[in-house]
């Protein structure tokens, strides 16, 4: 494996892209005519799985949406529909209490982006850029510690903490196109396929698979780690509602696994999920479940990560 070195161009290329997109979204945002159309959000968290603290320990991610209206089908023009995005998370290696040279490092993680939904024919497409931050500088490991003190957890030992992944800023580009086949009345099969240029460079394929009202007619966002889909636009249907998944990725490069030291990055991924959503009136809930093949070399199996998110209307 050869570590990943951007070139000039590409580098450049990168800051126009995500700085047109992001002039989009600050467009969307100030403009008169637009209205935010919905928010939605995920946390994911190793102890909601396997009630472990290791790998993909925990995340949180918010969506924030505008454009002019929504009514059930994306707009087919780019920019007119714009999401703001943010997510915060924490990598860990298998133990908090000792260095393993052999695991993977600690990262502490925060990110900002913007992304445009659209539809092209019966392809569902999202273009989006984020700024991806690394680092001590993020604060992450020392929340974390933080919070573990309060709750009587043993934190990130120092040397965890002294060995991260260093500070850094890393654009990352970012394109998802799926398309939403019914099967009857209530079930939907999407296929997707995803690439990801930045702070990992990766091409996944996948597919979804739906029973229940939720997420129809819906603006659905895939979160990053557990690969779950959380509604940021919908219109509520009590009952409940089952979701499927399945995917799998090429990987050519992490900044969380670099090659100059810690375990080598494994070339591919899979990732098995599935999830409950319940409506009520004026509240919801989801939980869902996802099964995280090895990231690495000699990474002792995969791991389960949980995914909750609970909303009340007043």
């Amino acid at each position: 494996m050869t570590r990943h070195r951007a070139r000039p161009a590409a580098v450049r290329h990168v800051f126009a892209t995500a700085a047109l997109i992001l002039g989009l979204g600050a467009s969307a945002a100030d403009a008169q005519d637009r209205i935010r159309l919905g928010y939605g959000r995920l946390f994911v968290n190793d102890s909601l799985g396997e009630l472990q603290d290791r790998w993909q320990s925990g995340s949180i991610t918010a969506s924030r949406v505008w454009g002019y209206q929504f009514d059930g089908t994306l707009p087919a023009t780019p920019g007119d529909m714009i999401e703001l995005r943010t997510h915060g998370r924490a990598i860990a290696p298998a133990s908090l209490r000792a260095f393993d040279p052999d695991d993977r490092r600690y990262a502490g993680i925060l990110s900002v982006g913007a992304h445009t939904h659209f539809q092209r024919g019966a392809a569902e497409v999202t273009l989006g850029a984020d700024l991806v931050v690394t680092g001590p500088q993020t604060g992450v490991g020392q929340f974390q510690t933080a919070l573990h003190d309060l709750i009587s957890i043993r934190p990130p030992a120092p040397r965890i903490l002294d060995e991260q992944i260093e500070n850094g800023w890393h654009p990352t580009l970012v394109a998802e196109v799926g398309s939403t086949r019914p099967l009857g009345d209530h079930a939907r099969l999407r296929p997707f396929a995803e690439v990801r240029w930045g702070d990992e460079t990766l091409a996944r394929a996948g597919v979804d698979l739906s029973f229940g009202q939720f997420g129809r007619d819906s603006l659905m966002v895939r979160d990053t780690v557990s690969g779950q889909r959380y509604e940021v636009i919908g219109v509520p249907e009590n009952g409940f509602s089952l979701m499927l998944g399945a995917d799998f990725a090429q990987v050519a490069d992490s900044i969380y696994l670099p090659d100059d030291r810690g375990p080598e990055l494994k070339a591919d991924r899979q990732r098995l999920r599935a999830g409950l959503h319940w409506q009520g009136t004026g509240k919801s809930a989801f939980y869902g479940v996802t099964w995280l093949d090895e990231e690495f070399e000699g990474q002792d199996g995969g791991q389960v990560v949980g995914a909750a998110r609970i909303s009340f209307e007043f």
